[in-house]
């Protein structure tokens, strides 16, 4: 089943001659052409899901162009999507795309300034919005004078001057069709490679989000990009759970599986964001993917559900579990070099706990999910070992919206767990330093990548675009290298490393997902050093896990002695990885914490301190908490039993 999955050739690292230069429109009409009656898109409105064919799909992308160009829509006019994953967003962007018009897709997280900042930046004329999220932009209406109309997928109550339900776009796409035979056909062939077909946006982590240019070739060539290292079968299906505003899911997702023939599938909309959610599991059990894109945050959920009903189901099973993990992590080693030394032995043994137990794990992703693709550079390598195990390899790649994203992933037929795998083809790779020398193989500094796929630009932003882009090089902002066999390392932010006194530099990221990882009593962790003589960290602890610790010691959690027993479980955690510690060799002991900060308030999305991608806002926590770090590097700052950490720990302990 896994045959043919994944194949790849180093030569990637030398750019080799190209395919013809082609738009997406191009790509979709190929492929109707190849395939017009297998199924593309499917969608659960009741009960089951039920598919649309590509060439009905067409057909709907048609009357929808028509539509927008009776309604004088022209080239380069910018058009926001906002709605939920649904078939009529692929619709919606391609009926855009075809009338040589820009898509401006907005996530559904967006509210308020940030989603009027998007609207007005990006120049946008016209907005076609879910039910769900039309509140926004009623709300922002006032603000928004550019937007001459609002085009709602679900029926609104009442409708305002030149704003419509898609319906009646549609019925004027289908008069348009039959006074203009052939206009839509003309005008998509109008459409250049290089013409823009996407303004998509920053999550504004350290300044006003920025609005990156990706153009029809852009995405086209990412696609035979990522299409180097995996092969889809036309019998395939998706089901998209990420957002579809970012590129990600668009060229992993949307058209890479529109160039083979295969089928993606929606998660079934609930009558709230959180219904939706809800919805994942069902719908992945029922849809019976074979592919899932996945980012390092939904990982984490779906392990912690796996574990969560392992515990369920009694100490025998899951020590069983445990023991299976273990026995299968000595074999598995990092991928590539599994079953080798001694550890053939356990290989019947392994064989047994995938057919009593990994097999039925495998089931909860309806049994036929050959791997997951997993986005995010920074993945813990515990994390895969996990999926590994249980037979639904997570094969990690690394990549950013800059680059449209896909610039390197690892591949069932070789792999290292840990790395980000190899180079796409069509593309050149070469580590820098921070003078923009190139460094050898094996030596850490800044990952800077040249190909077709490398974003025109940010809108309106000339300034931005020279210090991302130099001589069509893009330089990524992110610290990695290559080890000998060819494998990228990446390691974080190259902007955002850590100083010591010293002046030696280092990346904090890797570091804190493996205090998380191993901890379950630190839910999220921020170091810091900014040339100062030790490291220093922001600690939010997991409340429920550090409760249940203090209970069972039987101490009073109102009570200071509470608190101190508590600053001790976190202290002891961080010990672990210092000399001495079970992993006291993962990291130079001067770049783990000599003393911590207790945070209480959790770093969410809703006090602004996670991004839309989930990612922690480093600046903005360091910010907010400017007063405790300072305090960790005054006089007795080393001291973690103080005032302020006392007061969060004991407020954690009675909430």
């Amino acid at each position: 089943m896994l045959q043919n999955i994944f194949f790849f050739n180093f030569a990637s690292l030398m750019v080799e001659k190209h395919k013809p230069m082609k738009t997406i429109i191009d790509l979709f009409e190929e492929s109707v052409s190849k395939f017009s009656g297998n199924p593309y898109i499917w969608e659960k409105l009741t009960d089951r899901y039920e598919p649309i064919t590509y060439a009905q799909t067409r057909t709907e992308v048609y009357r929808l162009a028509a539509g927008l160009l009776s309604l004088g829509v022209k080239k380069n006019d910018k058009i926001a999507l906002l709605s939920e994953g649904r078939k009529l967003w692929v619709i919606s962007e391609l009926g855009i795309l075809y009338t040589g018009a820009v898509n401006v897709p907005l996530s559904i997280k967006l509210e308020g300034n940030d989603l009027l900042f998007r609207i007005v930046h990006s120049e946008t004329s016209m907005v076609i919005v879910s039910g769900q999220q039309a509140s926004k932009i009623e709300k922002l209406r006032s603000q928004l004078p550019n937007v001459s109309r609002v085009i709602y997928l679900d029926k609104p109550d009442k409708l305002e001057g030149n704003d419509l339900f898609i319906d009646d776009v549609l019925a004027l796409g289908d008069e348009f069709l039959k006074n203009n035979p052939g206009r839509v056909e003309q005008v998509s062939k109008s459409i250049n490679p290089n013409d823009y077909a996407n303004i998509s946006y920053t999550s504004g982590t350290t300044s006003d989000p920025k609005g990156i240019i990706l153009s029809h070739r852009n995405y086209t060539s990412n696609v035979e990009q990522a299409l180097t290292l995996m092969d889809i079968p036309a019998r395939y299906k998706m089901l998209l759970i990420l957002p579809l505003d970012h590129c990600f899911a668009h060229v992993a997702g949307i058209y890479s599986f529109m160039a083979k023939g295969a089928s993606i599938g929606m998660v079934q909309v609930g009558k709230t964001p959180l219904d939706s959610l809800k919805n994942i599991p069902i719908n992945i059990k029922e849809f019976k993917p074979n592919l899932l894109l996945s980012v390092p945050a939904l990982a984490k959920s779906f392990k912690k559900n796996i574990e969560n009903g392992i515990k369920a189901k009694g100490k025998f099973t899951e020590s069983l579990f445990n023991h299976a993990l273990s026995i299968s992590y000595k074999y598995n080693k990092e991928g590539w070099n599994k079953g080798t030394g001694f550890t053939f032995i356990y290989k019947p043994l392994i064989w047994l706990y995938d057919k009593i137990l990994f097999s039925k794990i495998r089931e909860v992703f309806g049994g036929e999910l050959d791997f997951f693709i997993g986005g995010g550079a920074l993945l813990d390598i515990e994390l895969q070992r996990f999926f590994y195990t249980i037979g639904i390899p997570m094969m990690q790649g690394y990549g950013l919206s800059e680059a449209t994203p896909i610039i390197s992933s690892n591949s069932l037929k070789r792999h290292k767990l840990g790395s980000s795998g190899h180079l796409v083809k069509f593309l050149e790779i070469k580590i820098c330093d921070e003078n923009g020398h190139e460094l050898p193989v094996g030596e850490k500094g800044e990952i800077v990548v040249k190909g077709e796929n490398v974003m025109v630009g940010y809108w309106k932003n000339e300034k931005a675009t020279a210090e991302t882009i130099r001589d069509g090089w893009l330089y990524t902002g992110d610290m990695g290298y290559l080890d000998n066999d060819g494998f990228l390392y990446v390691l974080g932010r190259f902007k955002s490393l850590l100083i010591s006194s010293d002046g030696e530099k280092y990346s904090p990221e890797g570091i804190e997902e493996t205090l998380v990882q191993h901890s379950r009593y630190i839910e999220s962790v921020i170091l810091h050093n900014n040339q100062k003589p030790y490291t220093t960290a922001l600690i939010v602890p997991s409340k429920e896990a550090l409760k249940r610790a203090i209970a069972e010691k039987g101490i009073d959690p109102e009570s200071h002695d509470a608190a101190k027993e508590a600053l001790a479980i976190i202290g002891n955690e961080i010990a672990r990885f210092k000399p001495g510690g079970e992993f006291g060799e993962m990291f130079p002991e001067r770049w783990l914490p000599a003393t911590f900060a207790i945070v209480d308030e959790p770093f969410t999305e809703q006090n602004g301190l996670v991004n839309s991608t989930l990612k922690v806002v480093r600046t903005k926590v360091e910010k907010l908490y400017e007063n405790r770090l300072n305090l960790m590097y005054s006089p007795g700052g080393k001291n973690v039993v103080n005032d302020e950490n006392i007061k969060s720990t004991l407020k954690i302990l009675n909430n």
